[in-house]
C-alpha cells in the first residue's frame, strides 16, 4: 500500500472518523496535525484546501469524511 497521509487538527470530529475508517480497513497512514506543525498547515494551504481533514491517497486529495471517495481512492491504489 502506498503512503496515505491524513491532515488533521486536534479536536476535529471528521478527522477522527476518517482515521477510524482507515484503521477499520487496515490501512496504515501518516497523521499530520496542522495545529502542532506549521509546515503541515502550509502543505494543506498549498494544496488549495482551507479545512481538514484532507486525506492524500496516491494522487488523490479528499476533503472531509467522504467514505465513497476514500473507498474509491483506496481501491485504485490496491
Amino acid at each position: 500500500m502506498e503512503n496515505v497521509i491524513v491532515y488533521t487538527s486536534t479536536n476535529c470530529p471528521n478527522c477522527k472518523q476518517v482515521k477510524s475508517f482507515l484503521a477499520d480497513k487496515g490501512v496504515s497512514y501518516e497523521e499530520r496535525n496542522i495545529e502542532t506543525n506549521e509546515e503541515y498547515a502550509q502543505q494543506v494551504w498549498d494544496m488549495g484546501m482551507r479545512a481538514v481533514p484532507v486525506t492524500v491517497i496516491g494522487e488523490q486529495k479528499i476533503l472531509g469524511n467522504n467514505k465513497l471517495k476514500l473507498e474509491k481512492a483506496l481501491a485504485e491504489l490496491a
